[in-house]
């Protein structure tokens, strides 16, 4: 999906909304278990419920990876069942020496190789450019680079100062030589608020994926006051907030109703910059 297909999305539906698949199969309702794939269930029930309301998923592989081949089967069917007008995300976390991150970038991008082909997936950058360049070089595929998260631990290096500036910024300085705003994106964690600021000095039209809204406290005004822009250049993720919300058999229509309500939300934000 290139950058100009999100933005067309993100007006048709008025939102900017990411539904974070992270299925827990302790987590997902009981009557689901009866079923021969009951992640995949889950999550197909979930995507069906709210594809009219999102603009993209985030798929955490981890809650995948830990199951084994039932779990990775899962994650292909998933990903292989998501609409395909909507802006798909491997929450990987990837990043490693070049011919490694070949072979990961192979894994989320080649439909030939692996069974999927994310429109995205997520990197680490602490391994420099050889480490990224990899997922580039794959056509209308984007690398979302973590940036600045929202987790207690990223003040241990994240906020780490040279003699110009923090790492963070580092990272957002130096990765623009590697990619344009065309192909690749930021993780900004939103509990850091007027942390955006910060961002969009050095990033002013790239578009952030934005976990922490939700369950993680995260708020929705604070993140659109601080790092909106004139065509959005936000991807706002909820995830337990919207696929847990009921764990019964109503499962999905609770899902849709909290993705509703978030939807409604980020119409209002974007009604206020005239998109």
């Amino acid at each position: 999906m290139t950058r100009q297909e999100l933005i067309a999305q993100i007006k048709k539906k008025k939102s900017f909304l990411t539904v974070g698949l992270d299925t827990d199969i302790k987590k997902i309702p009981q009557h689901l278990l009866t079923f021969d794939d009951p992640v995949f269930e889950f999550n197909k029930q979930i995507i069906d419920a709210t594809k009219d309301l999102c603009v993209s998923y985030k798929i955490n592989t981890a809650f995948y990876e830990c199951r084994g081949l039932a779990g990775w089967q899962s994650l292909v069917k998933t990903a292989n069942y998501l609409p395909k007008d909507i802006f798909s995300i491997a929450d990987a976390k990837r990043g490693d020496i070049g011919n490694t991150s070949a072979m990961y970038a192979d894994a989320f991008f080649s439909q030939a190789d692996s069974g999927m082909s994310f429109d995205s997936v997520t990197v680490a950058p602490y391994m420099g450019k050889d480490s990224v360049s990899p997922f580039l070089k794959f056509q209308n595929k984007w690398v979302i680079l973590l940036a600045l998260t929202s987790n207690e631990g990223a003040k241990d290096f994240q906020f780490l100062k040279n003699e110009e500036s923090l790492l963070f910024e580092s990272v957002l300085q130096k990765s623009q030589e590697w990619a344009s705003n065309e192909q690749m994106m930021y993780v900004v964690g939103a509990t850091r608020g007027d942390a955006f600021l910060q961002i969009r000095k050095h990033a002013p039209n790239h578009f952030l994926l934005v976990p922490g809204v939700g369950a993680q406290g995260g708020s929705l005004g604070d993140v659109c006051q601080y790092g909106i822009t004139k065509d959005c250049g936000l991807l706002v993720n909820s995830s337990r907030a919207i696929i847990y919300a009921s764990s019964g058999e109503d499962f999905a229509q609770a899902a849709r109703a909290e993705a509703q309500k978030v939807q409604q939300q980020m119409a209002k934000e974007l009604e206020k910059i005239g998109f």
